[in-house]
């Protein structure tokens, strides 16, 4: 007998908060636990150089990047909606959190991280967790290849080794700074990084048990150390590391500077939940179960919230951090704890050390997560789709790079919007059926208007798709060129599902237009939605009960029974 299968949690009476934590600790036993405990230790010396590379990427401290790791971490894992989501921060944080922290310090990306974290933890309760697959990929895939062309290109004053006091941000400013210090380029740094580089792409094939970017940092750290090689280091540049959490405290606000905090907020909310719930959705192929999404946001809002009192930076699902958990033999959050509290060990016991790691080496390991952030291949066959995507995708890539990333979701999405309700309307047709030919699809309809007798004077059209403001121009357009005006216009509405309060209002105008031309107007075939929409405005009144049939056969009925009342033939 097959097990019952449990109710998905976007039903209606479903709690938006219902942890995984608690439902996998049913049932939980040593052997799982042994497995939750090597998975999550392997992750958390994954995670390490990830934390502190990051951090730096966003022009923050290591500490705070760690301090990310092990708050956000703990509470993704303890709270969330998916078995095995590792969270922290990510490559898809650097653009924004790098220009929030130019802009107005830490203190500003704190409170624009607590408001986001406010956003998600709404977002959840709302029950808006499946929303967010309603994001174009367009838009996701532009902005997310830009992120990683800024990230790969923002390594190069590391991975070369260039005596630079500051990077600015623009892009293009960046670049002309970067051809203006090459002739700065260390070669010392430069060899540091190809090593760095091999032992990243190449480590898996000398250990499998030992993550290659660890691998990497330790190879870089202790080839500087013991050949005593002029190159920059995490201490060198950030002077001492921490060896512990910073002490909980609240951002000093500036209650001016929340109205301009806003956008970038509402950017990290929406690329937190978007990265969170699809580095879930893989997780879930990969192990074969379901996430929470409205639980997963919930536990992101939480996350961020929390973070920035203990000195943290924005935090997501981490999709790769995630993947290594899974292949590690993670199954439950507790591998997830135990990835947090070995971060906080490693800060604790070996947080001194890390001011020896080599910037090249940290610049190696963000320019491979560049490259495999980019997934270009699949940018590149998204230009072989429409072009209306295609659209979409250059231009929120585009903006993502060249301008900023708030303002290229938000036009992406509004692009991806206007294009979408286009591809819509082109979609919606509508034509004259009085005198229709027949067709194979024709043929097989009962209710085709050319096998029932039509009365001279009757024109029969018909609306097909959605009759929104996109169809609403074509309708008018079409009725428009009427030459002769009948005495009875039919309007069939069998395939319109659903109407808007734009389709609404062209229907409104061609009753009024009728009335003067001396014309009937009957709308047969009324499906329910667009008969709710007629029943809340004056249109139902003004063309009369009488004049909205249920069928083809009742509107020539209707059309027949006006004809005959105003003297005309009914042949």
């Amino acid at each position: 007998m097959t097990a019952p299968q449990p109710r998905p949690q976007t039903q209606a009476g479903t709690h938006p908060f219902q942890p995984k934590l608690l439902s996998t600790l049913r049932g939980y036993d040593r052997g799982q636990l042994a497995r939750d405990v090597s998975a999550g230790v392997v992750v958390g010396i994954v995670a390490l150089p990830l934390a502190i590379a990051f951090a730096i990427a966003s022009g923050v401290t290591p500490e705070r990047g760690l301090a990310t790791a092990i708050v956000a971490g703990l509470l993704i894992s303890a709270l969330g909606g998916s078995r095995v989501q590792i969270g922290g921060p990510t490559g898809a944080f650097v653009v924004i959190v790098y220009g929030i922290v130019e802009k107005f310090g830490y203190d500003g990306l704190a409170v624009a991280t607590m408001m986001a974290g406010v956003m998600l933890l709404l977002l959840g309760v709302a029950r808006l967790g499946g929303a967010i697959k309603f994001i174009p990929h367009p838009v996701v895939q532009g902005f997310t290849t830009g992120i990683a062309v800024i990230i790969g290109v923002g390594q190069l004053r590391d991975l070369l080794g260039l005596r630079m006091t500051a990077v600015p941000a623009d892009f293009l400013e960046k670049l002309r700074a970067y051809a203006e210090h090459l002739g700065t380029v260390n070669p010392h740094a430069v060899g540091v990084a190809a090593l760095s580089l091999l032992v990243i792409t190449q480590g898996g094939r000398v250990s499998r048990r030992v993550p290659s970017p660890f691998l990497a940092l330790v190879v870089g750290t202790a080839a500087v150390q013991l050949l005593d090689l002029p190159v920059e280091t995490v201490g060198s540049r950030f002077g001492e590391f921490g060896a512990a959490l910073p002490r909980p405290s609240l951002p000093a606000v500036d209650f001016g500077e929340l109205q301009q905090l806003a956008g970038p907020a509402f950017t990290i909310a929406l690329l937190g939940a978007v990265e969170s719930l699809l580095s879930a959705v893989v997780a879930d192929g990969m192990i074969g179960t379901r996430h929470r999404s409205n639980t997963e946001l919930v536990a992101q809002g939480i996350a961020n919230i929390a973070s920035p009192i203990f000195g943290g930076i924005p935090a997501t699902g981490a999709l790769a951090r995630t993947a290594t958990n899974v292949k590690s033999g993670g199954r439950t959050p507790v591998a997830g704890i135990v990835h947090a509290i070995t971060l906080l060990l490693i800060a604790l016991f070996f947080g001194r050390w890390a001011s020896l790691i080599p910037m090249a080496t940290l610049g190696a390991v963000l320019a491979v997560v560049a490259y495999n952030m980019s997934e270009w291949r699949n940018f590149v066959a998204e230009l072989r789709a429409p072009r209306s995507d295609v659209a979409v995708l250059l231009v929120t890539f585009a903006l993502t790079v060249l301008v900023d990333l708030t303002v290229a979701i938000e036009v992406g999405m509004v692009l991806a919007a206007f294009l979408f309700m286009r591809r819509m309307a082109e979609v919606t047709n509508v034509q004259a059926v009085t005198r229709e030919f027949a067709d194979a699809q024709e043929a097989e309809d009962a209710d085709a208007v050319r096998l029932r007798a039509v009365p001279k004077g009757v024109e029969v059209y018909e609306i097909d798709g959605p009759f929104f403001f996109g169809a609403a121009e074509r309708f008018k357009d079409t009725l428009g060129q009427i030459a002769a005006k009948p005495k009875v216009l039919i309007i069939r509405m069998r395939k319109v599902p659903a109407m808007d309060s734009t389709g609404m209002h062209a229907l409104k105008e061609l009753a009024h237009r009728s009335r003067r031309e001396g014309t009937l107007v009957v709308l047969s075939d009324v499906h329910s939605q667009p008969m709710i929409a007629l029943g809340r405005s004056a249109l139902l009144d003004e063309l009369g009960d009488e004049n909205i049939v249920g069928s083809i056969d009742e509107a020539l009925a209707r059309a027949r029974e006006y004809l005959r009342g105003s003297g005309d033939s009914v042949n």
